[in-house]
């Protein structure tokens, strides 16, 4: 297993060296080269700053190269490639074609992205377990919230782990990494670790942090309840849901555009984020998304790749009825969402990718912004990228690449799963339709021609967003208003592929998929997913260096 073997003695080196520099700014700290190490005595309250920078580090996925950054441990756009989602976009099939394979369901354990996942996770929970062992080697006199801080961090990166591949060796900051199989635990088991972390995060992290983005004990809250809604253990998920409600720390964003704007970092819906910086020539701005920005006519964002686009399903998907409703009945995707399309939508679709003919932060959008129009059509991305006018936006390289915040979960996110929750449980369905009400409230209110930079267009579209009445609302129906209610709220957020996989319809889901978007974009046709294709294989190379460790 030489590369785990050499992920740990560099996380070694690199959070050691790091650490020296605690004065300094977490971003120059991160730019530091390797350079040496120092004893357990050296660590002090000031130190320690560096030792914890290099540790959230991991979470910009950027260790290797910038390709290996779209399969970190964040954005996961990869994987709503995977879902009905998204396209990969791009210039063809081609272009990085390893994505391509996982958008038609062809896996391979040699694939781009298995090993790039494993290796971004891998590295970034040796770099934690080195801070953790630095830590509790040291005379520090307050260890343990930074031991709960750490403890997050690990939960998280297993947790990104345990959704992706069906079997993963799960190494403490004691293990040998070239002791530990694949097999030693079950998904059960691992799970249970990473909730153990969170639960103790939870119990010993402070309510608030004095350095924006540092983990408090909403984020364990938080990310606890998503752990627990993909083990389908629903009343933690209200348990835990409700600690961030009622702690009236958070709301909904006035409007939906606001989750895009560098002044929201950190605020409304923001819980758990991570923090981007265009500091130091560009090396802290989100990678993971680096593909990710539309070509955009003049060069507004840069000569974007164009990578990451909407399906025309997830288009569909924010058509209303004559109420203001979705179609849960199964039928909205009988008719296709296009420019010239005279029913109601969602204004959230406008929020969420870009339209032929309509406003796309402040400009309009055309055929000229999509770089393979012909191979992926339309609707480009637009969430994780700011107005381009702004000064906060990087002019040139990386394209369109800002300060803005990836939020892993926002507030929103949260109370969807509550009400999800409740609904599983069937114990209080009003109290549900009341949470997901109150997010379509947002997007009703959304509905802003003179909000700035102008995404919708009144005068083309007829935007039409109402709540759902108390009347039919059963189990059943609340159950389908809830799934769809998350796919629209957090489309292109990295999200749908585990929703999917949690509810367990994902290969009925994806090969109705394949067979109705095949008359859209001909590359899927033929496309077909079975069910022993919902996990990535561990990586070839993985294997071959275990020493019969992994199969």
């Amino acid at each position: 297993m030489l590369i785990l073997k050499n992920i740990y003695k560099v996380a070694v080196s690199t959070a050691l060296a790091v650490s020296v520099l605690g004065m300094a700014s977490c971003n120059d700290m991160l730019d530091i080269a390797p350079s040496g190490q120092f004893g357990d005595d050296q660590l002090n309250d000031n130190s320690i700053d560096g030792l914890m920078a290099s540790a959230y580090a991991g979470l910009e996925a950027h260790f290797f190269g910038n390709n290996e950054a779209f399969s970190g441990p964040i954005t996961n756009w990869v994987f709503d490639v995977r879902s009905d989602d998204a396209y990969k976009g791009g210039g063809g099939v081609s272009m990085e074609g390893y994505i391509h394979q996982l958008e038609i369901s062809n896996l391979t354990n040699d694939n781009a992205v298995n090993l790039n996942k494993w290796r971004n996770n891998y590295y970034a929970i040796a770099r934690v377990h080195q801070a953790m062992n630095a830590i509790n080697g040291s005379s520090l006199t307050d260890k343990t919230p930074l031991i709960a801080e750490l403890k997050l961090l690990r939960a998280y990166f297993y947790f990104d782990l345990i959704r992706v591949f069906e079997r993963i060796p799960y190494l403490t900051e004691n293990s040998v990494a070239t002791e530990v199989r694949y097999d030693e635990f079950s998904r059960e088991q691992i799970y249970g670790f990473i909730k153990d972390d969170l639960k103790f995060a939870w119990e010993n992290l402070p309510e608030s942090q004095a350095d924006a983005g540092r983990f408090n004990r909403y984020v364990a809250a938080a990310l606890m309840a998503k752990v627990s809604a993909q083990t389908s253990s629903w009343s933690d998920v209200v348990t835990y849901a409700d600690y961030v409600i009622n702690s009236h720390k958070y709301e909904l964003y006035d409007n939906f555009c606001d989750m895009s704007k560098v002044e929201f970092n950190n605020k409304k819906e923001s819980i758990m984020a991570i923090q981007f910086s265009t500091a130091n020539n560009n090396s802290h701005v989100n990678f993971c998304n680096l593909l990710n920005t539309t070509y955009s006519e003049g060069n507004l964002f840069g000569s974007g790749d164009d990578f990451f686009l909407a399906s025309q399903n997830l288009v569909n998907a924010f058509r209303t009825d004559e109420n203001g409703l979705p179609y849960l009945d199964g039928t909205f995707n009988d008719v296709k969402v296009t420019s010239d399309y005279e029913g109601n939508v969602d204004p959230r679709l406008d929020f969420t990718v870009g339209r032929i003919g309509f406003p796309f932060r402040g400009h309009t959008y055309n055929e000229k912004w999509c770089r393979a129009y012909d191979v992926y059509g339309e609707y480009s991305g637009k969430k994780g990228l700011i107005d381009p006018s702004s000064s906060d936006m990087v002019q040139g390289f990386p394209w369109g690449a800002s300060p803005l915040n990836f939020c892993l979960i926002r507030y929103a996110d949260i109370l969807l799963l509550k009400a999800e929750a409740e609904i599983e449980l069937g114990t209080n369905l009003s109290d549900a339709r009341e949470l997901i009400n109150s997010v379509r409230r947002k997007a009703a209110r959304s509905i802003d021609a003179g909000y700035s930079p102008v995404e919708l267009d009144p005068t083309r579209a007829s935007y039409f967003v109402a709540e759902y009445p108390e009347q039919g609302w059963t189990q059943d129906y609340a159950r389908k208003a809830v799934r769809m209610e998350r796919r629209l709220e957090l489309a292109m957020e990295g999200q749908r592929w585990f929703d999917l996989q949690r509810w367990g319809n994902t290969v009925e889901v994806m090969n109705s998929y394949f067979e109705s978007e095949a008359n859209v974009r001909s590359y899927l046709s033929g496309a077909n997913m079975t069910a022993d294709e919902l996990f990535l294989a561990i990586p070839q190379e993985e294997v071959i260096n275990s020493g019969g460790l992994y199969e």
